[in-house]
């Protein structure tokens, strides 16, 4: 199906790679709209973030890169997009030899869709006791879940009428759309 190789000893990647192989044979079977959930533990750093945070990165950015390539390699990688998705951050003071569990956190979003190469959301101060901080180094998320949810529900299709059902929260926000989609 594709030639593109995935990175071994990668829990990942092998995850994408079985979903690159579903979504190459989605127009063969007819299928139009497919979601698919796969996970990486290990982000739970209370101890030891500095030896397993790089290596969990590293092996993200592998498996991420060699699924857009199997993607693009198959024809699909304008028609998908890929989301990561955490319910919560890393707070920015360290508890010995790792973090606590924090609310504000990043997530990538990668696809043909994509207006990429851009920050979306208000980057936070990462100072300590700074404005952003809510004490032990938790920050205030700037920009919410629901948000992030309801751009990628929107390019998903659903109605703009729809999405407090979906997200009963939405309202709360300011803004539905966070423009990351084109």
């Amino acid at each position: 199906m594709f030639q593109t190789p995935f990175p071994t000893n990668n829990a990942l990647a092998s995850q994408l790679q079985m979903v690159a192989r579903m979504i190459g044979l989605g127009p063969s079977l007819g299928t139009q709209r497919q979601i698919f959930f796969c996970r990486q533990g290990g982000y739970d750093t209370h101890a030891d973030q500095l030896e397993n945070h790089p290596v969990l990165l590293g092996q993200l950015s592998a498996a991420l890169s060699a699924f857009q390539s199997a993607l693009d390699e198959v024809g699909m990688g304008a028609q998908v997009t890929t989301a990561t998705l955490s319910e919560f951050g890393r707070t920015l003071s360290s508890n010995g030899k790792g973090t606590d569990h924090g609310w504000g956190g990043n997530q990538i979003v990668m696809g043909g869709a994509v207006q990429g190469k851009r920050l979306y959301g208000t980057w936070p101060s990462l100072a300590i006791d700074g404005p952003d901080d809510t004490g032990k180094g938790r920050l205030i998320p700037t920009t919410a879940v629901d948000q992030f949810a309801a751009t990628l529900a929107r390019w998903m299709g659903v109605a703009d009428a729809d999405l407090p059902t979906l997200l009963p929260n939405l309202p709360n926000f300011p803004t539905r759309d966070l423009g990351f989609m084109g």
